[in-house]
């Protein structure tokens, strides 16, 4: 199973990552992730994107792991819309037949979807609006995948 989702409403992760490990047949392994939005001085934050784009550039990103990786399966789930601290953001999870090649393919994608996505963010706190940027971290962490 491969799937990507970009609801605007919000979700529940444990239900999606149920779904997904009774969809598996051949993975010995599953490897989630769940990003939160964070508190700390933010009111909320908003993700905008280009629709069509995004999901096709995120549907190449997923057929790369896939194809790198040898997963059995791939699951993105990324809100868009206003979301306030607390709610989850994203959620991958990467089946394989062995663990190690489910945790890179799940750590890749989190790298790129961080990064590089098509995605706009928005955040709002008490001194305003500013839009979010990748760090030089994050940049650092994708490009541990090219080559």
């Amino acid at each position: 199973m491969i799937e990507l989702r970009l609801p605007a409403a919000p979700f529940e992760p444990e239900e999606a990552l149920e779904r997904f490990r009774r969809s598996l047949q051949d993975a010995g392994g599953l490897v989630s992730f769940t990003g939160i939005v964070r508190g700390g001085g933010t009111k909320s934050l908003t993700l905008s994107h280009y629709e069509g784009y995004t999901e096709r550039r995120i549907g190449e990103l997923m057929q790369d792991a896939v194809r790198r990786f040898g997963l059995n399966g791939l699951l993105i789930i990324h809100r868009i819309g206003r979301m306030v601290p607390g709610e989850p953001i994203v959620l991958v999870a990467a089946a394989a037949p062995h663990r190690r090649e489910a945790f890179k393919g799940a750590d890749m994608v989190m790298d790129y979807l961080k990064s590089a996505a098509p995605f706009w963010k928005k955040e709002e706190t008490a001194e305003g609006s500013r839009w979010v940027e990748p760090t030089a971290r994050d940049i650092e962490d994708r490009e541990r995948w090219t080559g």
